[in-house]
């Protein structure tokens, strides 16, 4: 399953008006970093960055002014996406921007089902709260210490961390999956809450024995004993495994 766990900074809080001029995201393969992420400034033409928006994320207008506009980059962010589910911290905010940019250059929204809530998700875990992304940091030991402004790419990497811990963390699962060599080296499809963690793979030589000899010897010894109906009779001998 593929996720791409996604941020954006704006010109400001309204979407009507206001643009997106970051967008930054990580790549989630079966809930595992897989390394490829994106990440572009967008020029947002006439729209100038809000002082407030400004003190959030420090990017100005000046820095934005040879960058290229959505229209040019939305087929890059749509192929990078694809097909994977569109996960943010406070969702309702990032895809109404998305979706505002979409229909501005009559390209269709992305549906809902298609986006995960990280904040959503976060209230129903922890009711009592906060639930910010630096508070969720905060509970599940993220080091965030080197946030200082926000940032899109930076939040998707704090966010990507929080999301991992908050469907289970990192903890190995008691069935291991065998991962097929598909497409991109990643494999089949697997169920949406399955973790495929590792390959099992076979000895190239057995391990050596730790019973002696004279230890099975005394075990049949005693099996016998016990007679054709002792359970350990349906084990065999250990001097011939």
């Amino acid at each position: 399953m593929r996720e791409i766990i996604f941020d954006t900074e704006t010109t400001g809080l309204d979407n009507r008006a206001d643009r997106i001029i970051e967008i930054g995201g990580i790549e989630l393969f079966n809930h595992f970093p897989t390394g490829n992420v994106i990440h572009i400034f967008i020029n947002p033409g006439d729209q100038k960055v809000h002082p407030d928006a400004l003190a959030v994320h420090g990017i100005t207008d000046e820095f934005l002014k040879d960058k290229k506009p959505f229209a040019e980059v939305a087929e890059e962010i749509l192929a990078f996406f694809g097909d994977a589910k569109w996960i943010a911290h406070n969702a309702t905010f990032d895809m109404g921007f998305i979706n505002a940019e979409l229909a501005r250059i009559g390209l269709p929204p992305i549906l809902p089902e298609r986006v995960v809530d990280t904040l959503s998700m976060a209230r129903r875990k922890h009711p009592m709260g906060p639930n910010s992304l630096d508070a969720l940091c905060r509970r599940y030991g993220i080091d965030n210490s080197h946030r200082t402004k926000h940032g899109a790419l930076l939040d998707s990497e704090l966010l990507a961390e929080v999301y991992i811990e908050m469907i289970g963390g990192r903890q190995a699962a008691f069935g291991l999956s065998t991962a097929t060599s598909g497409q991109n080296g990643r494999g089949d499809a697997a169920e949406e809450d399955d973790v495929v963690i590792a390959s099992v793979l076979e000895r190239p030589r057995p391990l050596a024995p730790r019973l002696s000899q004279s230890e099975a010897q005394a075990h049949e010894a005693l099996v016998a004993k016990l007679g054709e109906k002792g359970i350990w009779a349906k084990y065999g001998s250990p001097a011939a495994q």
